[in-house]
Protein backbone atom coordinates (compact mmCIF):
# COMPACT_ATOMS: atom_id res chain seq x y z
CA UNK A 1 0.00 0.00 0.00
CA UNK A 2 1.34 3.46 -1.34
CA UNK A 3 0.23 6.92 -0.86
CA UNK A 4 2.15 9.71 -3.11
CA UNK A 5 3.00 12.92 -1.76
CA UNK A 6 4.85 15.72 -3.40
CA UNK A 7 7.03 17.71 -1.47
CA UNK A 8 6.02 21.42 -1.55
CA UNK A 9 8.44 23.15 0.41
CA UNK A 10 8.96 26.86 -0.06
CA UNK A 11 12.05 28.78 -0.94
CA UNK A 12 14.04 30.92 -3.29
CA UNK A 13 14.73 28.49 -5.66
CA UNK A 14 16.23 30.80 -8.32
CA UNK A 15 18.50 32.54 -5.69
CA UNK A 16 19.87 29.33 -4.39
CA UNK A 17 20.54 28.24 -7.92
CA UNK A 18 22.48 30.92 -8.21
CA UNK A 19 24.46 30.98 -5.44
CA UNK A 20 25.34 27.18 -5.55
CA UNK A 21 26.23 27.51 -9.50
CA UNK A 22 23.57 24.52 -9.81
CA UNK A 23 20.03 23.78 -11.78
CA UNK A 24 16.25 25.06 -10.02
CA UNK A 25 15.66 21.31 -9.70
CA UNK A 26 18.99 20.75 -7.68
CA UNK A 27 17.84 23.75 -5.42
CA UNK A 28 14.65 22.40 -4.84
CA UNK A 29 15.71 18.79 -4.43
CA UNK A 30 18.09 20.32 -1.36
CA UNK A 31 15.91 21.80 0.06
CA UNK A 32 13.41 18.84 0.03
CA UNK A 33 15.80 17.19 2.37
CA UNK A 34 15.64 19.77 5.02
CA UNK A 35 18.62 22.00 4.36
CA UNK A 36 17.30 25.95 5.05
CA UNK A 37 20.69 27.69 4.59
CA UNK A 38 23.42 27.87 1.21
CA UNK A 39 25.88 26.81 3.67
CA UNK A 40 24.60 23.97 4.82
CA UNK A 41 23.59 23.32 1.20
CA UNK A 42 27.27 24.14 0.22
CA UNK A 43 28.23 21.13 2.80
CA UNK A 44 25.93 18.85 1.33
CA UNK A 45 26.97 18.82 -1.56
CA UNK A 46 30.56 19.58 -1.14
CA UNK A 47 32.15 18.82 2.36
CA UNK A 48 34.34 16.41 3.64
CA UNK A 49 36.32 15.23 6.55
CA UNK A 50 36.32 18.83 7.95
CA UNK A 51 32.96 19.42 8.38
CA UNK A 52 33.00 15.99 10.62
CA UNK A 53 31.95 16.48 14.58
CA UNK A 54 34.90 16.23 17.42
CA UNK A 55 35.03 12.95 19.00
CA UNK A 56 35.57 15.16 21.79
CA UNK A 57 31.91 15.96 21.89
CA UNK A 58 30.91 12.17 22.91
CA UNK A 59 30.25 11.97 26.45
CA UNK A 60 32.40 9.68 28.13
CA UNK A 61 35.30 10.17 25.29
CA UNK A 62 37.59 12.15 27.86
CA UNK A 63 37.35 9.40 30.73
CA UNK A 64 37.79 6.57 28.00
CA UNK A 65 40.79 7.60 26.25
CA UNK A 66 42.18 8.71 29.28
CA UNK A 67 41.75 4.95 30.75
CA UNK A 68 42.59 3.21 27.32
CA UNK A 69 46.32 5.43 27.13
CA UNK A 70 47.07 4.50 30.60
CA UNK A 71 46.44 0.62 29.39
CA UNK A 72 48.79 0.81 26.41
CA UNK A 73 51.40 2.42 28.17
CA UNK A 74 51.74 0.16 31.13
CA UNK A 75 51.21 -2.74 28.57
CA UNK A 76 48.09 -3.94 30.11
CA UNK A 77 46.06 -7.11 28.45
CA UNK A 78 43.05 -5.28 27.02
CA UNK A 79 40.39 -7.48 25.40
CA UNK A 80 37.76 -5.84 22.65
CA UNK A 81 34.27 -7.23 22.54
CA UNK A 82 31.64 -6.37 19.55
CA UNK A 83 29.65 -8.28 17.81
CA UNK A 84 28.57 -10.72 15.02
CA UNK A 85 26.98 -8.36 12.55
CA UNK A 86 28.57 -5.80 10.09
CA UNK A 87 28.79 -2.99 12.26
CA UNK A 88 30.27 -5.19 15.36
CA UNK A 89 32.64 -6.63 12.83
CA UNK A 90 33.90 -3.44 11.73
CA UNK A 91 33.80 -1.69 15.28
CA UNK A 92 36.22 -4.59 16.09
CA UNK A 93 38.36 -4.20 13.73
CA UNK A 94 39.00 -0.85 14.30
CA UNK A 95 39.29 -0.59 17.82
CA UNK A 96 41.84 -3.31 17.35
CA UNK A 97 43.72 -1.77 14.33
CA UNK A 98 44.03 1.57 16.02
CA UNK A 99 44.69 -0.04 20.16
CA UNK A 100 47.55 -2.10 18.03
CA UNK A 101 48.95 0.92 16.00
CA UNK A 102 49.94 2.53 19.26
CA UNK A 103 51.46 -0.87 20.45
CA UNK A 104 48.88 -2.05 23.00
CA UNK A 105 48.28 -6.07 24.03
CA UNK A 106 45.09 -6.58 22.84
CA UNK A 107 42.75 -9.22 21.24
CA UNK A 108 39.37 -9.78 20.04
CA UNK A 109 36.80 -12.02 21.15
CA UNK A 110 33.05 -11.55 18.44
CA UNK A 111 30.21 -13.97 20.38
CA UNK A 112 28.62 -16.64 18.20
CA UNK A 113 25.23 -16.14 17.74
CA UNK A 114 24.17 -19.45 18.78
CA UNK A 115 25.85 -20.20 21.70
CA UNK A 116 26.22 -16.73 23.08
CA UNK A 117 24.04 -14.81 21.83
CA UNK A 118 23.87 -11.04 21.75
CA UNK A 119 26.48 -8.70 23.41
CA UNK A 120 28.62 -9.70 26.31
CA UNK A 121 27.96 -12.73 28.87
CA UNK A 122 28.70 -14.09 31.99
CA UNK A 123 30.88 -16.64 30.46
CA UNK A 124 32.51 -14.02 28.24
CA UNK A 125 33.69 -12.12 31.02
CA UNK A 126 34.81 -15.18 33.36
CA UNK A 127 36.93 -16.12 30.46
CA UNK A 128 38.65 -12.92 30.00
CA UNK A 129 39.27 -12.87 33.68
CA UNK A 130 41.19 -16.07 32.76
CA UNK A 131 42.86 -14.32 30.01
CA UNK A 132 44.39 -12.49 32.94
CA UNK A 133 42.49 -9.14 31.09
CA UNK A 134 42.77 -6.16 32.86
CA UNK A 135 40.29 -4.12 30.43
CA UNK A 136 37.79 -4.43 28.55
CA UNK A 137 36.19 -2.07 25.70
CA UNK A 138 32.68 -3.53 23.98
CA UNK A 139 31.44 -1.94 20.49
CA UNK A 140 28.15 -2.28 19.32
CA UNK A 141 27.09 -3.71 22.75
CA UNK A 142 27.60 -3.44 25.94
CA UNK A 143 25.16 -0.99 27.12
CA UNK A 144 22.34 -3.26 28.26
CA UNK A 145 25.01 -5.65 29.81
CA UNK A 146 24.36 -4.25 33.77
CA UNK A 147 24.91 -7.85 34.78
CA UNK A 148 28.02 -8.94 32.92
CA UNK A 149 29.75 -5.76 33.13
CA UNK A 150 29.25 -6.09 37.31
CA UNK A 151 30.60 -9.52 37.54
CA UNK A 152 33.91 -7.76 35.84
CA UNK A 153 34.14 -5.28 38.14
CA UNK A 154 33.84 -8.02 40.95
CA UNK A 155 36.14 -10.05 39.02
CA UNK A 156 39.11 -7.07 38.90
CA UNK A 157 38.42 -5.92 35.69
CA UNK A 158 37.44 -2.71 34.47
CA UNK A 159 34.88 -2.00 30.92
CA UNK A 160 34.82 0.91 28.81
CA UNK A 161 31.60 0.67 26.52
CA UNK A 162 30.97 2.06 23.47
CA UNK A 163 27.62 1.66 21.67
CA UNK A 164 25.14 3.37 19.51
CA UNK A 165 21.77 1.82 21.13
CA UNK A 166 19.27 2.84 22.94
CA UNK A 167 19.83 3.16 26.54
CA UNK A 168 17.82 0.54 28.38
CA UNK A 169 15.02 2.33 31.16
CA UNK A 170 12.37 1.70 33.77
CA UNK A 171 9.50 3.72 34.62
CA UNK A 172 9.12 4.90 38.31
CA UNK A 173 6.87 7.70 38.24
CA UNK A 174 5.60 8.55 35.10
CA UNK A 175 9.32 9.07 34.44
CA UNK A 176 12.00 7.30 31.73
CA UNK A 177 15.24 6.52 34.60
CA UNK A 178 18.01 5.11 32.83
CA UNK A 179 19.32 1.62 33.72
CA UNK A 180 23.16 1.89 32.94
CA UNK A 181 25.78 -0.39 33.06
CA UNK A 182 28.41 -0.02 35.61
CA UNK A 183 31.49 0.80 33.92
CA UNK A 184 34.73 2.82 33.92
CA UNK A 185 33.40 5.20 30.97
CA UNK A 186 30.21 5.03 28.32
CA UNK A 187 30.70 6.13 25.28
CA UNK A 188 26.93 6.18 23.58
CA UNK A 189 25.48 8.73 21.74
CA UNK A 190 22.29 7.77 22.83
CA UNK A 191 22.71 8.51 26.90
CA UNK A 192 20.79 11.58 28.16
CA UNK A 193 24.14 13.00 29.01
CA UNK A 194 24.96 13.31 25.79
CA UNK A 195 25.19 16.36 23.58
CA UNK A 196 26.70 15.02 20.75
CA UNK A 197 25.19 17.12 17.65
CA UNK A 198 24.17 14.20 15.80
CA UNK A 199 23.49 11.32 17.81
CA UNK A 200 22.90 8.84 14.94
CA UNK A 201 26.00 7.22 14.09
CA UNK A 202 26.25 3.49 14.54
CA UNK A 203 28.86 1.45 16.69
CA UNK A 204 31.75 1.25 14.16
CA UNK A 205 31.16 5.28 13.71
CA UNK A 206 31.70 5.57 17.70
CA UNK A 207 34.32 3.28 17.69
CA UNK A 208 36.10 5.38 14.84
CA UNK A 209 35.91 8.33 16.86
CA UNK A 210 37.41 6.73 19.95
CA UNK A 211 40.42 5.65 17.80
CA UNK A 212 40.60 9.28 16.43
CA UNK A 213 40.29 10.86 19.98
CA UNK A 214 42.96 8.24 21.11
CA UNK A 215 45.43 9.36 18.56
CA UNK A 216 44.96 12.92 19.01
CA UNK A 217 45.64 12.57 22.64
CA UNK A 218 48.41 10.38 22.65
CA UNK A 219 50.09 12.39 20.01
CA UNK A 220 50.06 15.07 22.28
CA UNK A 221 51.11 13.82 25.07
CA UNK A 222 54.01 11.43 23.54
CA UNK A 223 55.04 12.50 20.65
CA UNK A 224 55.90 8.71 19.03
CA UNK A 225 54.38 8.92 16.03
CA UNK A 226 54.60 10.88 12.91
CA UNK A 227 51.09 12.46 12.47
CA UNK A 228 51.31 11.32 8.71
CA UNK A 229 51.36 7.82 10.36
CA UNK A 230 48.53 7.84 12.21
CA UNK A 231 46.57 10.22 9.65
CA UNK A 232 47.14 6.82 6.93
CA UNK A 233 45.48 4.59 9.40
CA UNK A 234 42.86 6.81 10.13
CA UNK A 235 42.05 7.15 6.51
CA UNK A 236 42.18 3.45 6.01
CA UNK A 237 39.99 3.03 8.81
CA UNK A 238 37.29 5.04 7.15
CA UNK A 239 36.51 1.89 4.82
CA UNK A 240 34.45 -0.04 7.60
CA UNK A 241 33.26 2.90 9.31
CA UNK A 242 31.21 3.80 6.04
CA UNK A 243 30.45 0.36 5.22
CA UNK A 244 28.95 -0.25 8.92
CA UNK A 245 27.06 2.63 8.53
CA UNK A 246 24.91 1.47 5.51
CA UNK A 247 24.48 -1.81 6.53
CA UNK A 248 23.39 -0.86 9.77
CA UNK A 249 20.76 1.20 8.04
CA UNK A 250 21.93 4.68 9.66
CA UNK A 251 20.35 7.93 8.29
CA UNK A 252 22.43 9.02 5.31
CA UNK A 253 22.00 12.49 6.28
CA UNK A 254 24.95 14.82 7.92
CA UNK A 255 27.97 13.18 9.51
CA UNK A 256 26.44 10.10 8.30
CA UNK A 257 26.52 10.78 4.45
CA UNK A 258 29.62 13.22 4.36
CA UNK A 259 31.92 9.87 6.29
CA UNK A 260 30.29 7.53 3.29
CA UNK A 261 31.06 9.93 0.96
CA UNK A 262 34.91 9.95 2.24
CA UNK A 263 34.76 5.94 2.31
CA UNK A 264 33.71 5.21 -1.11
CA UNK A 265 36.49 7.27 -2.13
CA UNK A 266 38.71 5.61 -0.38
CA UNK A 267 37.33 2.41 -1.42
CA UNK A 268 37.61 2.79 -5.39
CA UNK A 269 41.39 2.70 -4.38
CA UNK A 270 41.00 0.23 -0.82
CA UNK A 271 43.64 0.05 1.03
CA UNK A 272 41.75 -2.99 3.15
CA UNK A 273 43.26 -6.05 1.30
CA UNK A 274 40.29 -8.39 2.75
CA UNK A 275 37.53 -5.87 1.41
CA UNK A 276 39.63 -5.61 -1.93
CA UNK A 277 39.48 -9.74 -2.05
CA UNK A 278 35.85 -9.18 -1.78
CA UNK A 279 34.86 -6.60 -3.92
CA UNK A 280 36.87 -8.85 -6.47
CA UNK A 281 35.14 -12.12 -6.26
CA UNK A 282 31.64 -10.30 -6.22
CA UNK A 283 32.35 -8.73 -9.88
CA UNK A 284 32.50 -5.15 -8.02
CA UNK A 285 34.74 -2.40 -10.08
CA UNK A 286 36.01 -0.31 -7.17
CA UNK A 287 35.68 2.65 -9.59
CA UNK A 288 32.04 2.03 -10.07
CA UNK A 289 31.55 1.38 -6.24
CA UNK A 290 28.25 2.97 -4.46
CA UNK A 291 26.46 2.94 -0.94
CA UNK A 292 24.32 0.12 -2.60
CA UNK A 293 26.80 -2.31 -2.95
CA UNK A 294 27.94 -1.89 0.58
CA UNK A 295 24.33 -2.41 1.75
CA UNK A 296 23.52 -5.41 -0.84
CA UNK A 297 26.42 -7.35 -1.56
CA UNK A 298 29.33 -6.73 0.35
CA UNK A 299 27.73 -6.53 3.77
CA UNK A 300 25.67 -9.47 3.55
CA UNK A 301 28.67 -11.47 3.02
CA UNK A 302 30.25 -10.09 5.79
CA UNK A 303 27.12 -10.78 7.74
CA UNK A 304 26.84 -14.67 6.58
CA UNK A 305 29.75 -15.45 8.83
CA UNK A 306 27.81 -14.27 11.87
CA UNK A 307 24.48 -16.22 10.70
CA UNK A 308 25.41 -19.49 8.97
CA UNK A 309 28.93 -20.01 11.57
CA UNK A 310 31.02 -17.63 13.29
CA UNK A 311 31.60 -13.77 12.78
CA UNK A 312 35.33 -14.59 12.86
CA UNK A 313 36.01 -15.71 9.53
CA UNK A 314 34.62 -11.98 8.36
CA UNK A 315 37.10 -10.44 11.16
CA UNK A 316 40.19 -12.28 10.20
CA UNK A 317 38.90 -11.84 6.66
CA UNK A 318 39.19 -7.62 7.68
CA UNK A 319 42.45 -7.91 9.10
CA UNK A 320 44.22 -10.25 6.81
CA UNK A 321 47.23 -9.09 4.94
CA UNK A 322 48.05 -12.34 2.62
CA UNK A 323 46.38 -11.97 -0.94
CA UNK A 324 45.76 -15.62 -1.35
CA UNK A 325 44.59 -16.30 2.20
CA UNK A 326 42.36 -12.95 1.41
CA UNK A 327 41.21 -14.54 -1.64
CA UNK A 328 40.44 -17.45 -0.77
CA UNK A 329 38.44 -16.30 2.44
CA UNK A 330 36.55 -13.74 0.28
CA UNK A 331 35.16 -16.48 -2.37
CA UNK A 332 34.16 -18.79 0.42
CA UNK A 333 32.22 -15.63 2.40
CA UNK A 334 30.31 -15.33 -1.02
CA UNK A 335 29.39 -18.94 -1.40
CA UNK A 336 28.20 -18.76 1.89
CA UNK A 337 26.24 -16.00 1.36
CA UNK A 338 24.48 -17.42 -1.53
CA UNK A 339 23.41 -20.46 0.50
CA UNK A 340 21.78 -18.03 2.86
CA UNK A 341 19.86 -16.22 0.17
CA UNK A 342 18.70 -19.50 -0.87
CA UNK A 343 17.72 -20.32 2.55
CA UNK A 344 16.04 -17.05 3.34
CA UNK A 345 14.05 -17.17 0.31
CA UNK A 346 12.78 -20.59 1.69
CA UNK A 347 12.08 -19.24 5.02
CA UNK A 348 9.96 -15.77 3.60
CA UNK A 349 7.59 -18.39 1.95
CA UNK A 350 7.40 -20.60 5.50
CA UNK A 351 6.51 -16.59 6.88
CA UNK A 352 4.16 -15.92 4.54
CA UNK A 353 2.34 -19.35 4.82
CA UNK A 354 2.43 -19.11 8.65
CA UNK A 355 0.51 -16.11 8.40
CA UNK A 356 -1.88 -17.03 5.83
CA UNK A 357 -2.29 -20.97 7.93
CA UNK A 358 -2.85 -18.71 11.23
CA UNK A 359 -5.23 -16.34 9.99
CA UNK A 360 -2.72 -13.14 11.12
CA UNK A 361 -2.50 -10.84 7.77
CA UNK A 362 -4.75 -8.11 9.55
CA UNK A 363 -2.64 -8.10 12.99
CA UNK A 364 -1.38 -4.70 13.38
CA UNK A 365 2.03 -6.28 14.28
CA UNK A 366 2.80 -9.39 12.96
CA UNK A 367 4.45 -12.23 15.56
CA UNK A 368 5.39 -15.46 13.17
CA UNK A 369 7.06 -18.64 15.05
CA UNK A 370 8.85 -20.57 12.64
CA UNK A 371 10.45 -23.23 14.43
CA UNK A 372 12.65 -24.99 11.86
CA UNK A 373 13.99 -21.82 10.48
CA UNK A 374 17.64 -20.99 11.57
CA UNK A 375 17.81 -17.90 13.81
CA UNK A 376 20.44 -16.12 12.10
CA UNK A 377 17.93 -15.17 9.33
CA UNK A 378 14.61 -14.22 11.71
CA UNK A 379 16.03 -10.65 10.81
CA UNK A 380 16.00 -11.04 7.36
CA UNK A 381 13.58 -12.64 7.14
CA UNK A 382 10.97 -9.77 9.03
CA UNK A 383 12.36 -7.54 6.87
CA UNK A 384 11.31 -9.23 3.93
CA UNK A 385 7.56 -9.74 4.99
CA UNK A 386 7.72 -5.85 6.76
CA UNK A 387 8.27 -4.83 3.14
CA UNK A 388 5.40 -6.50 2.28
CA UNK A 389 2.66 -6.01 4.59
CA UNK A 390 3.54 -2.67 5.47
CA UNK A 391 3.56 -3.89 9.10
CA UNK A 392 6.36 -4.25 12.11
CA UNK A 393 7.63 -7.65 12.09
CA UNK A 394 8.44 -10.00 14.66
CA UNK A 395 10.01 -13.31 13.72
CA UNK A 396 10.65 -16.05 16.54
CA UNK A 397 12.82 -19.51 15.58
CA UNK A 398 13.43 -22.22 18.24
CA UNK A 399 16.46 -21.73 20.23
CA UNK A 400 18.60 -23.55 22.55
CA UNK A 401 16.65 -21.99 25.69
CA UNK A 402 13.05 -21.25 24.09
CA UNK A 403 12.56 -18.99 21.69
CA UNK A 404 14.41 -16.42 19.86
CA UNK A 405 14.09 -13.88 17.18
CA UNK A 406 14.09 -10.42 15.59
CA UNK A 407 11.83 -7.61 14.47
CA UNK A 408 11.95 -4.95 11.84
CA UNK A 409 9.34 -1.93 11.94
CA UNK A 410 8.33 0.56 9.90
CA UNK A 411 9.04 4.58 10.35
CA UNK A 412 5.62 5.02 12.59
CA UNK A 413 6.23 2.07 15.24
CA UNK A 414 8.82 2.77 17.90
CA UNK A 415 9.76 -1.41 18.37
CA UNK A 416 12.14 -0.97 21.25
CA UNK A 417 9.59 0.75 23.38
CA UNK A 418 6.92 -0.91 22.19
CA UNK A 419 9.09 -4.44 23.39
CA UNK A 420 9.58 -2.64 27.05
CA UNK A 421 5.96 -2.35 27.70
CA UNK A 422 5.64 -6.08 26.91
CA UNK A 423 8.85 -6.81 28.99
CA UNK A 424 7.96 -9.01 31.58
CA UNK A 425 7.11 -11.62 28.98
CA UNK A 426 10.69 -11.55 27.38
CA UNK A 427 13.98 -12.70 29.52
CA UNK A 428 16.34 -10.55 27.02
CA UNK A 429 16.05 -7.82 24.42
CA UNK A 430 17.16 -4.70 22.73
CA UNK A 431 17.72 -2.60 19.67
CA UNK A 432 16.37 0.78 18.46
CA UNK A 433 13.36 1.93 16.56
CA UNK A 434 13.30 -0.14 13.56
CA UNK A 435 15.26 -3.05 15.09
CA UNK A 436 15.24 -5.48 17.92
CA UNK A 437 16.23 -8.91 18.77
CA UNK A 438 14.58 -10.70 21.59
CA UNK A 439 13.88 -14.02 23.41
CA UNK A 440 11.30 -15.53 25.34
CA UNK A 441 9.93 -18.99 26.36
CA UNK A 442 8.05 -20.73 23.99
CA UNK A 443 4.83 -20.67 25.92
CA UNK A 444 4.58 -16.82 26.12
CA UNK A 445 4.79 -16.14 22.23
CA UNK A 446 0.77 -16.06 22.05
CA UNK A 447 0.94 -13.87 25.17
CA UNK A 448 3.37 -11.73 23.42
CA UNK A 449 1.78 -11.14 20.07
CA UNK A 450 -1.81 -10.64 22.22
CA UNK A 451 0.40 -7.73 24.20
CA UNK A 452 1.96 -6.56 21.42
CA UNK A 453 -1.41 -6.08 19.38
CA UNK A 454 -3.66 -4.67 21.99
CA UNK A 455 -1.03 -1.88 23.03
CA UNK A 456 -0.67 -1.26 19.50
CA UNK A 457 -2.13 2.17 18.75
CA UNK A 458 -1.09 2.51 14.72
CA UNK A 459 -4.20 3.50 12.58
CA UNK A 460 -4.58 2.65 9.25
CA UNK A 461 -2.96 5.55 7.58
CA UNK A 462 0.31 4.59 9.39
CA UNK A 463 0.56 1.28 7.02
CA UNK A 464 0.86 3.03 4.08
CA UNK A 465 4.17 3.31 2.60
CA UNK A 466 4.86 7.33 2.22
CA UNK A 467 6.23 7.68 -0.93
CA UNK A 468 7.79 11.48 -1.20
CA UNK A 469 8.38 12.69 -4.30
CA UNK A 470 10.71 15.68 -5.34
CA UNK A 471 8.94 17.28 -7.83
CA UNK A 472 6.06 16.64 -10.70
CA UNK A 473 7.94 16.49 -13.90
CA UNK A 474 8.01 14.74 -17.34
CA UNK A 475 10.62 12.59 -18.30
CA UNK A 476 11.01 14.72 -21.37
CA UNK A 477 12.19 17.74 -18.87
CA UNK A 478 15.24 15.32 -17.85
CA UNK A 479 18.33 15.19 -19.79
CA UNK A 480 21.86 13.37 -19.13
CA UNK A 481 23.55 17.38 -18.04
CA UNK A 482 20.70 16.81 -14.76
CA UNK A 483 21.35 12.96 -14.19
CA UNK A 484 24.94 13.99 -13.58
CA UNK A 485 24.17 16.95 -11.73
CA UNK A 486 21.80 14.40 -9.41
CA UNK A 487 24.88 12.29 -8.87
CA UNK A 488 26.18 14.90 -6.51
CA UNK A 489 23.99 14.20 -3.87
CA UNK A 490 24.90 10.32 -3.34
CA UNK A 491 25.15 8.51 -1.77
CA UNK A 492 21.96 7.37 -1.99
CA UNK A 493 20.27 5.31 0.92
CA UNK A 494 17.99 5.52 4.06
CA UNK A 495 17.08 9.81 4.78
CA UNK A 496 18.72 10.84 1.76
CA UNK A 497 16.90 8.43 -1.16
CA UNK A 498 17.74 9.20 -4.55
CA UNK A 499 15.00 11.99 -6.31
CA UNK A 500 12.09 10.58 -7.16
CA UNK A 501 10.13 12.53 -10.15
CA UNK A 502 6.58 11.88 -11.11
CA UNK A 503 5.12 12.47 -14.25
CA UNK A 504 0.28 12.09 -14.51
CA UNK A 505 -0.99 9.78 -16.50
CA UNK A 506 1.54 9.11 -18.85
CA UNK A 507 1.30 7.35 -22.00
CA UNK A 508 2.04 3.62 -22.27
CA UNK A 509 2.90 2.77 -26.46
CA UNK A 510 4.82 -0.40 -25.89
CA UNK A 511 6.72 -2.79 -23.76
CA UNK A 512 9.84 -5.29 -23.47
CA UNK A 513 10.71 -7.93 -21.51
CA UNK A 514 14.17 -7.78 -19.96
CA UNK A 515 16.40 -10.09 -17.53
CA UNK A 516 17.62 -13.35 -17.22
CA UNK A 517 14.17 -14.12 -16.39
CA UNK A 518 12.27 -12.09 -18.28
CA UNK A 519 10.62 -10.48 -15.09
CA UNK A 520 11.92 -6.58 -15.36
CA UNK A 521 10.17 -4.61 -18.17
CA UNK A 522 11.25 -1.52 -20.86
CA UNK A 523 8.67 0.44 -21.15
CA UNK A 524 7.89 2.79 -24.33
CA UNK A 525 6.26 6.70 -23.17
CA UNK A 526 5.13 9.12 -25.70
CA UNK A 527 5.83 12.41 -24.68
CA UNK A 528 3.43 15.44 -24.98
CA UNK A 529 6.03 16.53 -27.45
CA UNK A 530 6.43 14.30 -30.06
CA UNK A 531 9.09 11.64 -28.84
CA UNK A 532 9.48 8.88 -26.66
CA UNK A 533 11.40 8.03 -24.15
CA UNK A 534 12.28 4.59 -22.63
CA UNK A 535 11.28 3.97 -18.85
CA UNK A 536 13.04 0.75 -17.08
CA UNK A 537 11.17 -1.16 -14.37
CA UNK A 538 14.04 -3.22 -12.17
CA UNK A 539 10.79 -4.27 -9.73
CA UNK A 540 8.47 -7.59 -10.54
CA UNK A 541 7.25 -6.99 -13.97
CA UNK A 542 4.38 -9.50 -13.68
CA UNK A 543 2.88 -7.11 -10.97
CA UNK A 544 3.15 -4.20 -12.65
CA UNK A 545 1.50 -6.00 -15.96
CA UNK A 546 -1.30 -7.40 -13.65
CA UNK A 547 -1.85 -3.84 -12.57
CA UNK A 548 -2.22 -2.72 -15.83
CA UNK A 549 -4.44 -5.67 -16.69
CA UNK A 550 -6.79 -4.99 -14.16
CA UNK A 551 -7.10 -1.25 -15.30
CA UNK A 552 -7.48 -1.94 -19.24
CA UNK A 553 -8.23 -5.54 -20.04
CA UNK A 554 -6.37 -8.53 -21.44
CA UNK A 555 -6.41 -6.88 -25.10
CA UNK A 556 -4.23 -3.90 -23.72
CA UNK A 557 -1.57 -5.91 -22.39
CA UNK A 558 -1.42 -7.99 -26.02
CA UNK A 559 -0.93 -4.01 -27.45
CA UNK A 560 1.41 -2.91 -25.45
CA UNK A 561 3.67 -5.94 -26.25
CA UNK A 562 2.94 -5.35 -29.98
CA UNK A 563 3.59 -1.78 -29.18
CA UNK A 564 0.57 -0.21 -30.21
CA UNK A 565 -0.98 0.59 -26.62
CA UNK A 566 -2.32 4.00 -25.80
CA UNK A 567 -2.97 3.94 -21.99
CA UNK A 568 -2.36 6.67 -19.70
CA UNK A 569 -0.18 5.35 -16.24
CA UNK A 570 0.99 7.57 -13.14
CA UNK A 571 4.85 6.99 -12.20
CA UNK A 572 7.21 8.23 -10.02
CA UNK A 573 10.93 7.57 -11.71
CA UNK A 574 14.21 8.58 -11.12
CA UNK A 575 16.63 9.87 -13.23
CA UNK A 576 20.41 8.28 -13.48
CA UNK A 577 23.62 7.91 -15.71
CA UNK A 578 23.72 4.55 -17.74
CA UNK A 579 26.86 3.58 -19.26
CA UNK A 580 27.27 1.20 -21.72
CA UNK A 581 30.58 0.49 -24.29
CA UNK A 582 31.63 3.54 -23.02
CA UNK A 583 28.56 6.00 -23.75
CA UNK A 584 26.45 7.74 -21.23
CA UNK A 585 23.07 7.72 -21.67
CA UNK A 586 20.06 9.13 -19.12
CA UNK A 587 18.21 6.49 -17.63
CA UNK A 588 14.92 6.94 -16.44
CA UNK A 589 14.11 4.34 -13.90
CA UNK A 590 10.17 3.53 -12.54
CA UNK A 591 9.90 3.28 -8.96
CA UNK A 592 6.44 3.33 -8.19
CA UNK A 593 3.32 2.99 -10.71
CA UNK A 594 -0.73 4.09 -10.46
Amino acid sequence: MEKWFVQNKKADFAGIADTLHCSQVLARILRNRDLLETEDMEVFLHGGLENLHSPWLLHGMESAVTRIMLAIQNQEPIRVMGDYDVDGICSTYILKTGFETLGAVVDCVIPHRIHDGYGLNENMIREASQANVKLIVTCDNGISAGGPIELAGQLGMEVIVTDHHEVPYCIEGGQKKELLPKAYAIVDPKQEADEYPFPGICGAVVAYKLVCALFEAYQKNTGCFETSQLERVLDALLEPAALATVCDVMDLVGENRLLVKEGIKRMRNPSNLGLTCLMEVNGIQPDKLKAFHFGFILGPCLNATGRLDSADKALELLCQTDKKEAMELAIWLKELNDSRKNKTLEGEKQAIAYLTEHKLEQDKVLVIYLEEVHESLAGIIAGRIRERYSKPTFVLTRAEEGAKGSGRSIETYHMYESLVEVGHLLTKFGGHKLAAGLSLPISNIDAFRDALNRNCTLGEADFYEKVSIDAVMPMAYGSLELARELEALEPFGVGNPKPLFAEKDACIVGAKRMGKQGNMLKLRVKTGFGGYEELVYFGNGDAFLECFRSKYGESAVQELFAGEAHYPMSVAYSIGVNSYMGKESKQNEMKYYL
